[in-house]
């Protein structure tokens, strides 16, 4: 790996872009008494960001490093595929900068997402969910959008090893900082993977490969659990003829993927373990999360926490060790599907029974 400077970006440095980073690490007092005595669990809240989301470090790094490039000019115009957060922390860096903000974005995330980029002066294209080598894939799209333009540049979040650069300088830093040195686990999911690399790396460089455990969490769907379990990215079902070309795999959203990115494949060699997280154990960790630690929180970060207590269950984790993980954005983002009970009792098992109401996690999330 290459060395990493640790000069922060020049230019403007005030309102949106004195915000970023700096987010609050907090214990998770539920989870942390659940689990063992003296193993405690903490939580990287990045919904803190002025942007809701970790994001709002990967936009300024790439808006940063574009502009140090000469790929960003005054006026100029940046365009991306997201999910929906990587669009709201572009379309404000983009105004903390001059820029104009062009968003391509599956048309089955949830609504707010889209609706605060246009609200934030951004410009959004709704698209179908479909495979990345479909040139109407959003990243095709914004990526051919941004060649058309003289003046565009193409974010490229999955790729983009600046992304990484957000999380290696940022993100795991701070964590060093506020736990002073004292981490034994690290548990997040991967969308880009950008997260999970710069923190992984960060950590493990600096505390040694065997002081920290790096557990991935992966949602249904996603074939990076399997790829790290087996070696194997793909199975036989996933062969030509037997997957659906454009199948509806989970309720989160951002996280999961099938393909290896750059950002990704950055953090392969610092991952030790995968777990999978089903839609029903992600729910029911946001509800006890409300309802036992007063944390209002999205789907991933759902679904992190859930993977921490499977791979406490499976033996990653052990009684006495410090976990961190990653609650990447609020419930906020998820109104009107992951936290819209009537959007839920549409799928099986994922509207908690009256006489489950009140499982913990150790029985609601599996072993296997």
């Amino acid at each position: 790996m290459s060395i990493i400077s640790e000069d922060k970006p020049s230019g403007r440095c005030g309102g949106w872009w004195a915000l970023v980073g700096n987010t609050p690490l907090i214990r998770i007092d539920s989870i942390s008494e659940l689990l063992a005595v003296g193993c405690d669990v903490y939580a990287k809240c990045e919904f803190v960001n002025p942007g809701g989301s970790a994001k709002d470090r990967v936009a300024k790094m790439i808006v940063a490093d574009a502009e140090e490039k000469g790929q960003l000019k005054a006026g100029g115009t940046i365009y991306e595929g997201t999910s929906g957060s990587t669009g709201i922390s572009l379309t404000m860096a983009g105004l903390a900068r001059g820029y104009k903000t062009v968003i391509f974005m599956p048309d089955d995330q949830a609504k707010e997402k889209s609706e605060l980029i246009e609200t934030l002066g951004g410009e959004v294209h709704l698209c179908r969910p479909v495979s990345i080598v479909d040139p109407e894939h959003m990243c095709k799209l914004a990526e051919k959008a941004a060649e058309e333009d003289p003046g565009g540049f193409y974010a490229d979040q999955f790729e983009n090893e600046s992304n990484f650069r957000a999380h290696f300088l940022g993100t795991g830093k701070e964590v060093l900082e506020q736990t002073k040195g004292k981490v034994d686990a690290f548990v997040t999911a991967a969308g880009t993977g950008g997260t999970l690399a710069g923190t992984a790396a960060r950590l493990k460089s600096e505390l040694g490969d065997d002081r920290v455990t790096v557990i991935l969490a992966d949602p249904p769907g996603s074939a990076l659990a399997r790829r790290i379990n087996t070696g194997v990215l793909f199975n036989e079902r996933d062969k030509e003829g037997y997957r659906v070309r454009h199948p509806f795999d989970t309720v989160t959203e951002g996280i999961g993927l099938g393909r290896l990115t750059h950002n990704f494949t950055l953090g392969l060699p610092f991952i030790d373990h995968a777990v999978s997280i089903s839609d029903t154990e992600a729910v029911r960790m946001s509800r006890w999360l409300l309802r036992e630690d007063g944390l209002f929180v999205g789907s991933s970060g759902s679904l992190n926490v859930a993977a921490v207590v499977k791979a406490y269950k499976r033996g990653y984790i052990k009684p006495g060790q410090r976990v961190v993980t990653i609650v990447c954005d609020s419930g906020m983002r998820h109104l009107s599907k992951f936290w819209n009970d009537a959007y839920l009792a549409s799928f099986d098992g994922l509207v908690i029974p009256v006489d489950e109401k009140y499982q913990t996690p150790l029985q609601f999330v599996h072993t296997e």
